[in-house]
């Protein structure tokens, strides 16, 4: 597997890329599909979201975050492999870079012609990040992300893939932020902490310059 593309202003890159190829087998058994979601099954998110955007925000910017708000930029393969060892059944699987994670939902229900339901309380979210967005206008489930995936799971196996996940340092804040309904298909619709609805729609647009 390999391919990628690069926009850069003219003089900040014009003299090296690196790009890098994977060779391999997908294991006997494994069906991950943006399309393979059904309804029933659980959406889980490997830990909190916007880190990466608001922490480039700030860089760029000069914004001068007085916090340790960082970057989660991590190697995701040993998580998924452990994921994969644990359940035959993860149907869906993406990292939710550009777009955030309502980009990413939005992907899946199209895909599968599905509805998706989310739970606000249940994403986490540090308050460094929530408080940047509150004050830029931004919402955190567009934020771009690079250290983090959301899986969608078969309903009997997401209690146990959340258990097994947390002993990976890369996902020790995994939760389940909600399921895959029959309702409203090709549409994600997030339960609000005050308990209303409110549909999250796909991006349109970018929050902030092209970050990769």
């Amino acid at each position: 597997v390999t391919g990628d593309t690069k926009v850069v202003n003219r003089g900040n890159a014009d003299r090296i890329f690196i790009n890098t190829s994977g060779i391999g087998l997908v294991p006997e058994g494994v069906d991950v599909s943006s399309a393979n979601c059904r309804v029933g099954d659980r959406i889980l998110l490997s830990g909190t979201i916007g880190d990466h955007g608001i922490t480039l925000l700030g860089e760029r910017e000069g914004l001068g975050f007085e916090s340790s708000l960082k970057s989660d930029c991590a190697p995701l393969n040993a998580l998924v492999a452990q994921m994969i060892e644990t359940s035959p059944h993860i149907h869906a699987l993406r990292d939710p870079t550009r777009g955030g994670i309502a980009s990413t939902l939005n992907e899946f229900a199209e895909s599968s012609g599905v509805g998706i339901r989310i739970e606000e309380e249940r994403i986490p979210i540090l308050p460094a990040v929530e408080a940047v967005c509150e004050l830029m206008g931004f919402d955190p489930l567009y934020v771009a992300n690079e250290g983090k995936l959301v899986a969608v799971v078969a309903p009997g196996d997401a209690e146990r893939l959340v258990q097994k996940m947390k002993q990976n340092r890369y996902a020790e804040e995994v939760r389940i932020i909600g399921e895959v309904v029959e309702d409203h298909p090709g549409k994600v619709v997030m339960t609000t902490r005050l308990g209303t609805s409110r549909i999250v729609d796909m991006l349109t647009g970018e929050l902030l310059p092209r970050i990769c």
